[in-house]
């Protein structure tokens, strides 16, 4: 058994990155590239520093909550939709069982009672901060993983989190409200009666909530780094994140329904205990979703150890050179400026080491 695991050991450590790709037949390669990404995300996770950030946005987002759905809320009163919200609010809780159902009377509970009259200027304003922070602190986690130094200016922050907080709610249910529309037209119906178009489109629509969850971890992952991402990349981890998020979902709805002894242990802290577990499996999900989109627009990351990619003094200088040749190049004949992003597709170098060169 020891030796089993030390040849393991081995092959992850050193063959499996001995191993030159472009020798190597397309079925290969992908495998290859699997266990290579399969083995820099586990060790990833084992280092804790994403289980640290997971953490901070549980304790994040049970301070935000409330207030999010309640701006939120109050948007989408204006639009007549405002009642998609309970429902959508209890699918994400739905792996909680009956506690999610409780969990989602509350905080609707709570947000219907909040009267922005009584905050005045100074409470409507925390209440704004509070909910920013939270998407502040998804920002921090997510330039950390794309090994972005320098954040939104505030007043970018200001602007991107509340077209996001005020917009992003409206598309949502709008597109939802849209479907369900859609799917109860008379048309649509006499298409479900003919078979067997009609079973396609029937299973189709099973596969529906799985597309919605992945396209909100796709724009996710487009919109909260720093950094331009690719829509292969951010398409990639949203897929990874979606499935992994909804088939989480079924297992530990079974983990809830076998967890009777929690609630005679904790009692009524029972409901609070799950909810925060189901918080944190989310918010790994969604990490583990952005490494995955990192890793996949940046192979070059994707390293046996987890030591920095150092440049010698000399190939730092050549950089700086060719930098400056190109800044300076497309200065002289009038060509669209470069940005860091467009920098670092040209040189196909990481972004920190141009970000080093640069800032």
């Amino acid at each position: 058994m020891t030796r089993l695991v030390k040849r393991m050991g081995a092959f992850f450590v050193r063959e499996l990155w001995d191993v030159d790709l472009a020798k190597t037949g397309p079925f290969k390669t992908f495998i290859i590239k699997f266990l290579r990404l399969s083995y820099v995300s586990i060790r990833e996770l084992t280092q804790g520093e994403l289980t640290l950030r997971a953490m901070s946005l549980v304790y994040t987002t049970i301070l935000s909550i409330v207030p999010l759905i309640a701006v939120s809320f109050s948007v989408l009163k204006a639009f007549g939709v405002h009642n998609q919200v309970e429902p959508m609010l209890y699918n994400f809780l739905a792996p909680l069982g009956q506690s999610g159902k409780e969990i989602t009377g509350r905080i609707i509970s709570f947000v219907e009672n909040m009267k922005v009259g009584v905050f005045g200027s100074l409470g409507l304003a925390m209440l704004i901060y509070t909910v920013i922070s939270l998407i502040q602190k998804i920002e921090e986690a997510f330039n950390h993983i794309w090994k972005i130094k320098r954040p939104r200016t505030f007043a970018q922050r200001f602007s991107d989190y509340m077209s996001v907080i005020l917009i992003g709610p409206v598309l949502i249910f709008s597109a939802i409200g849209m479907t369900a529309s859609v799917m109860n037209t008379g048309i649509v119906k006499r298409i479900l009666s003919i078979e067997p178009l009609g079973t396609f489109v029937y299973y189709g629509g099973t596969v529906l909530p799985y597309v919605f969850v992945c396209a909100a971890f796709t724009f996710v992952y487009i919109f909260i780094p720093n950094t331009r991402v690719k829509l292969r990349s951010a398409l990639v981890g949203g897929i990874f994140a979606g499935v992994l998020w909804e088939t989480s979902g079924w297992a530990f709805a079974s983990f809830v329904v076998s967890s009777t002894k929690y609630t005679a242990i904790y009692s009524g802290f029972a409901i609070l205990i799950l909810f925060m577990i189901w918080l944190y499996v989310s918010w790994m999900i969604l990490l583990v979703g952005a490494e995955i989109s990192f890793y996949n627009q940046y192979p070059q990351f994707l390293r046996a150890e987890k030591e920095p990619l150092i440049l010698s003094n000399r190939l730092k200088e050549r950089l700086a050179f060719l930098i400056m040749f190109l800044i300076s190049d497309n200065f002289y004949h009038g060509r669209e400026h470069w940005t860091i992003d467009s920098l670092v597709d040209r040189l196909a170098m990481p972004v920190e080491s141009v970000q080093d060169i640069l800032l």
